[in-house]
C-alpha cells in the first residue's frame, strides 16, 4: 500500500464512464436529498454500489509529494436509519490484491503486496466494522470502528458526511439510493507495517501517516413499478 515509487491517483472517472447512466427522473417524480432526519430514503439495509464508490490513500514520499493509490475490490453493507442516525452501522471489506497503481514499474505492485508491506497472501482482507456513530452536525458524524489491516485490529475514527438520498423510484434500477463521504488518518506502523518509515528528524523514506478518502453510494430496496 505504501512505497517510495508510489504514483498517480485512481482514475475513478473511467470506472464511472463504464457504468450505464441512470435514466433521467420522469417529470414530477421528486429526487429528495438532505440530512438523515429529512431525507426520503427509507431505513433498511443498503449494499455498497461498487461502481460508484472509491477508496483512495495518500502518504508522504520523502516530504516531496503525497503519492496516491487505491483499491478496486471494495464491498460493504450499511444499516441505515435516518430517524436514529446514531444507531446506524456499517461493515466494509477490501481485497488488498485489488491494489490500484496506474502504470507501476515492473514488479512494483508485487513488492507492495509482499511481506514488507501488505503481505496479501497471508492477510487476504482489510476490514472495517463500526462500533459507534456520534453525530457532529445535521449531516456529519464521527464513526468509530474496528479496522483490521495486515492482521492487526485497532480502533479508528472516520469523519463521515451524509450527501443525501432518495426512495425507490422508477428511474434507478438499484432502488433507494444514499451517499456518504468519509475521511480518516491511520498510522501504518500501528498495524505492523513499518518498512521505509523515515528516521526521526528526516523525510528520507515513506511516511507513517496514511490519509484515506472514501466516496460511497449505497443502494437498497426495490425500484418502484414503472
Amino acid at each position: 500500500m505504501m512505497s517510495t515509487k508510489m504514483s498517480v491517483a485512481l482514475c475513478a472517472c473511467a470506472a464511472l464512464l463504464a457504468v450505464p447512466a441512470l435514466a433521467a427522473p420522469p417529470a414530477g417524480e421528486p429526487v429528495v436529498a438532505g440530512p438523515p432526519g429529512k431525507t426520503a430514503a427509507p431505513a433498511g439495509t443498503y449494499n455498497l454500489d461498487k461502481n460508484h464508490s472509491t477508496v483512495v490513500f495518500r502518504l508522504s514520499h520523502m516530504g516531496f509529494s503525497r503519492f496516491t493509490g487505491g483499491f478496486d475490490a471494495v464491498d460493504g453493507k450499511l444499516a441505515f436509519d435516518p430517524a436514529h442516525p446514531a444507531a446506524m452501522s456499517v461493515t466494509a471489506t477490501i481485497d488488498p490484491k485489488s491494489l490500484h497503481l496506474p502504470m507501476p514499474p515492473a514488479g512494483f505492485r508485487d513488492t507492495l503486496l509482499g511481506p514488507n508491506w501488505l503481505d496479501a497472501g497471508k492477510y487476504p482482507a482489510i476490514t472495517f466494522r463500526s462500533t459507534k456513530v456520534e453525530m457532529t452536525g445535521p449531516n456529519t458524524a464521527k464513526v468509530t470502528g474496528d479496522f483490521t489491516l495486515h492482521g492487526v485490529t485497532k480502533p479508528v475514527v472516520l469523519d463521515a458526511t451524509f450527501n443525501g438520498g432518495y426512495p425507490p423510484n422508477s428511474f434507478d434500477p438499484g432502488g433507494a439510493r444514499i451517499g456518504f463521504s468519509g475521511h480518516g488518518v491511520i498510522r501504518r506502523s500501528d498495524f505492523g507495517i513499518a518498512y521505509g518509515i523515515p528516521a526521526p528528524g528526516t523525510n528520507m523514506g515513506v511516511g507513517d501517516h496514511i490519509d484515506v478518502t472514501i466516496e460511497t453510494e449505497w443502494a437498497g430496496g426495490k425500484p418502484a413499478a414503472k
